[in-house]
């Protein structure tokens, strides 16, 4: 069996997320601790308390997905549950790269907390957007995007989920157009969405130059095992090609299904979605649903991989 750790990216954040593990492991205790200590505030009445409206907020929802999803990947390898591969949805990419030993957790947490800012101030809440299109071809969504774009208002794909879905993001008002464009070309849905950010956009660029400062600042390791970048969908394990990905990744498309298939014409046989949330597991399941995808956020599920695995 070889087996992939799957990580969550924005939006798989609840308020409750890990709390559990938090309260039977010494492990995640101090893993928290250290989030709390290395932020300079408590990250953990945020992910434990709330108040939703926030967690929400993009330079909190960072580190405390990160967070969330490093725990469960601690407590899996505490119980010899360990992958022979990672792979991350956008922030999510950090919590692999943690799980890989190329970044210890403090760095991270760190440095997605600033990311989640720089994100946040790149453009003004109200003039950046996003959409889901669904029911469309990558390329046919490519060309309307790009028929609809303009210098000063541009939109484009940025998130290559799965079969069937692709997420476009850009200036609010090429959003809206390009929606509308899109239902015009076929898609079945073009779904306008909650965020407050264009992430992975062109408009994305002045956060990824600032990133670059923080990426710059820390230290990087090769890693112990693969971790599959998102923006080329490759295997990477050298530290100064992770550091330019994570940079690029910033303002670049999420190549998140191609990831998926890599890793399967790779060999990966078996996946673990780590982390709150099931978005992964779904696009797995669209993806290829012949190669199993559990899914671990809290003491039950957690066991049940556990169980899954070794076959208990």
């Amino acid at each position: 069996m070889k087996l992939a750790f799957l990580f969550p990216g924005q939006g798989s954040q609840k308020v409750g997320m890990v709390h559990d593990l938090y309260e039977k492991y010494d492990s995640v205790k101090k893993l928290v601790e250290e989030a709390d200590d290395t932020l300079g505030f408590s990250i953990s009445k945020m992910m434990f308390e709330g108040p939703d409206s926030e967690l929400m907020k993009t330079e909190f929802t960072q580190p405390a997905i990160l967070t969330a999803s490093v725990a469960v990947w601690q407590v899996l390898k505490e119980k010899g549950i360990e992958p022979d591969i990672a792979a991350g949805h956008s922030l999510g990419e950090y919590s692999a790269l943690v799980a890989a030993g190329a970044i210890s957790f403090a760095d991270a947490v760190k440095t997605v907390h600033l990311r989640g800012r720089f994100m946040q101030e790149a453009v003004p809440l109200g003039e950046g957007g996003m959409a889901a299109v669904i029911g469309l071809t990558p390329d046919k969504i490519v060309e309307v995007c790009q028929s609809v774009s303009t210098d000063s208002e541009p939109v484009q794909a940025v998130n290559f989920n799965c079969p069937g879905q692709v997420v476009i993001a850009g200036a609010t008002k090429a959003v809206e157009k390009a929606c509308t464009a899109l239902k015009a070309a076929g898609a079945r849905r073009a779904i306008m969405l909650h965020v407050s950010a264009p992430f992975h956009s062109t408009l994305m660029e002045p956060a990824a130059k600032r990133l670059k400062e923080v990426l710059d600042s820390i230290t990087i390791h090769d890693t112990r095992i693969p971790v599959v970048a998102n923006v080329n969908a490759k295997e990477e394990t050298k530290a100064e090609d992770i550091r330019r990905n994570l940079v690029d990744q910033a303002a670049h498309p999420v190549h998140w299904e191609e990831s998926v298939r890599n890793m399967i014409a790779g060999g990966v046989d078996y996946t673990v979605e780590a982390g709150p949330g099931t978005v992964l597991s779904g696009f797995m399941r669209k993806i290829d649903r012949s190669i199993p995808c559990h899914h671990a956020e809290d003491a039950a599920t957690v066991d049940e991989v556990v169980a899954a695995l070794k076959g208990e």
